[in-house]
């Protein structure tokens, strides 16, 4: 096993919330408990999927912190794992 410690870019003034989860519709739960709870948040979260092709799922309402929480979701490397 290899560890590594990763720089994460985290903009002024954010909040980071990092979790393990196991279901791909995750992000889109995400987004709406978001959008429904905090209406005026301007938010990106990250999904990292474990299997098949691994891929970073993205979702928010702003595309730079959307960004942001996918290309720090790739530094990170974990599957199962949400962050916003």
């Amino acid at each position: 096993m290899e560890l590594r410690t990763e720089h994460l870019d985290i903009p002024e003034g954010c909040n980071v919330i990092f979790g393990q989860t196991h279901f791909i519709k995750t992000v889109e739960d995400l987004y709406e408990i978001m959008v429904g709870s905090v209406p005026n948040a301007k938010f990106g979260i990250a999904f990292s999927e474990a299997s098949g092709h691994c891929l970073v799922r993205g979702e928010g309402n702003d595309e730079n912190l959307k960004e942001v929480a996918m290309k720090n979701a790739m530094k990170i490397g974990a599957g199962h794992t949400s962050s916003f």
